[in-house]
């Protein structure tokens, strides 16, 4: 299985997708990090599937990547295009350490990893309407999602939602959080992984305006409250 002939990436590429994969697998056995342990399924649902929204996001753009985990998608994103200035968050300190690992391991430049619940980073002056792009990838329900991610959204600026499959619901209850957000729906991107039955969406808000000052609410109050 050579991943530079599935990706079809350089040889550079091809040795960090490798080196990530390998750090993956031995950090997985002391902390829960995937519970994906077939090298091929984790270059399909992990690095390709992370990769399927660069088409989004533009050279030198300002991405924060919210509820990172192990690093998807903003590990694979920062691989295939170094010129991101990358911003990873993740409220567990373990997974802070693995991904502080990997930025090292991979000699990865502009990324950072900050430990913090998105509800009181989005209330941070340095971090607040300053990205480009504000990205998660199966964290929550769009609803509350959005909550965790328009914060950080310069006006003009994405908000990227990576969904499975039957969204539909999910989008229509989510209509009047987008407006409430400062939102607006500009594209759903249907697709499969290729060569697979998996199938995908991203949802793609555009900013239009700045948000409210009552936004985020306090940590835990979206999950359970999400706007209606």
């Amino acid at each position: 299985m050579d991943i530079k002939e599935i990706m079809n990436i350089s040889e550079k590429e091809a040795n960090q997708f490798d080196k990530y994969m390998q750090l993956l697998l031995e950090w997985n056995e002391k902390i829960n990090l995937t519970a994906i342990t077939e090298p091929d399924q984790i270059i399909l649902k992990h690095f390709i599937d992370s990769t399927t929204i660069l088409k989004y996001i533009k050279d030198n753009d300002k991405v924060i990547d919210i509820g990172t985990g192990a690093g998807f998608p903003g590990i694979p994103i920062k691989i295939m295009n170094e010129t991101l200035d990358i911003t990873l968050v993740d409220s567990l300190n373990k997974r802070v350490n693995f991904l502080n690992e990997i930025i090292q391991s991979l000699e990865l430049d502009k990324i950072q990893v900050i430990h913090a619940r998105a509800e009181e980073l989005g209330r941070n002056k340095e971090h607040r309407e300053v990205y480009d792009v504000a990205v998660s990838r199966a964290v929550a329900n769009l609803s509350t999602l959005l909550e965790y991610l328009m914060p950080f959204v310069k006006v003009g600026g994405i908000c990227i939602c990576m969904k499975g499959p039957n969204i539909e619901e999910e989008l229509k209850t989510a209509e009047n959080a987008i407006i409430e957000l400062g939102g607006k729906l500009e594209k759903v991107d249907n697709f499969y992984l290729p060569n697979s039955d998996i199938e995908r969406n991203i949802i793609i808000i555009k900013k239009i305006k700045k948000i409210k000052d009552k936004y985020p609410r306090k940590a835990g109050t979206p999950a359970k409250e999400p706007i209606k």
